[in-house]
């Protein structure tokens, strides 16, 4: 799960943007003694990620607010199922609904897009990994709600890892005087990734001892090659354009690593709606 710290810095930032001097409407026809109840319903099928911070939500805003959850994080939910029920103070349940659905909504769409990913692999030793094609200051609960997926994470920001791109070759001259650069500063405890657009730049990295080796844009013909020529001598990931319907191909090459950047740039929302039952 997220630090807390993080999630609540999120979730405060996000009720800024959604009600930079309260809720004008919900203040004009609420009284503050009116409560109400509601239930949380999947409108379609996928898999729930972000019902902790759904939750937060409503109590950072309330602390006196009641959360009953049917459905967690992982399950797989069907259009119409009840995931969860929210009661307490009626201008609550408004202010908080958007945000709150907002998160959940997104999270759970990168799970289920994940999950769908995941799929392909099954019986076959390779991972699915997202990108840092992220938006921008929510990475965080983006890259758990792959992990809930059945994803793994690639490096979380710039800090955590060597990477040489393409545009950090060209900048230093060349593959072997990028690697041999990184590896003599970095600490024991550090691996070295470099992006190779063909065999040739392939060979090269290998001789230079890169520890990951990124093959982006190839063709399977190729990525089978690449698999052939490492040996495994180094970690290969394939990436570049992989979707839900050209996946299974890249599994079966025998790369060890498929990262996905779509799983959190270009995923859909899963349907979930919040809808008033009754006043208590």
């Amino acid at each position: 799960m997220v630090l807390q710290q993080k999630v609540d810095e999120i979730i405060v930032l996000a009720l800024k943007e959604d009600m930079h001097y309260g809720d004008i409407t919900t203040d004009i026809l609420m009284d503050d003694m009116k409560q109400s109840r509601a239930q949380l319903v999947a409108k379609e099928k996928g898999v729930l990620a972000g019902c902790d911070i759904f939750a937060r939500v409503f109590l950072l805003l309330n602390q006196n607010m009641a959360l009953s959850f049917y459905k967690h994080d992982g399950d797989h939910v069907k259009k119409g199922d009840v995931i969860a029920e929210v009661s307490g103070q009626t201008k609550t349940l408004l202010k908080a609904e958007r945000t709150a659905l907002n998160i959940i909504q997104r999270l759970s769409g990168i799970a289920t897009m994940t999950n769908q990913l995941v799929k392909e692999t099954e019986g076959i030793p390779v991972r699915i990994v997202d990108t840092r094609k992220t938006t921008p200051g929510l990475r965080a609960l983006e890259k758990y709600a792959v992990r809930v997926g059945g994803g793994y994470n690639h490096r979380f920001n710039l800090s955590d890892a060597v990477m040489i791109k393409d545009n950090h070759i060209h900048a230093v001259g060349s593959i072997k005087k990028a690697i041999t650069m990184a590896k003599a500063q970095i600490p024991h405890t550090m691996k070295v990734e470099i992006e190779v657009e063909n065999l040739h730049q392939l060979q090269e990295a290998l001789e230079a001892q890169a520890d990951i080796i990124m093959l982006d844009n190839m063709t399977i013909s190729q990525m089978k090659e690449a698999v052939s020529m490492a040996q495994g001598k180094a970690i290969l990931e394939a990436s570049g354009n992989i979707t839900k319907d050209t996946i299974k191909e890249v599994v079966h090459t025998g790369v060890d690593v498929i990262s996905v950047g779509a799983i959190t740039h270009s995923v859909k929302a899963l349907d979930i709606s919040l809808r008033f039952t009754t006043g208590l």
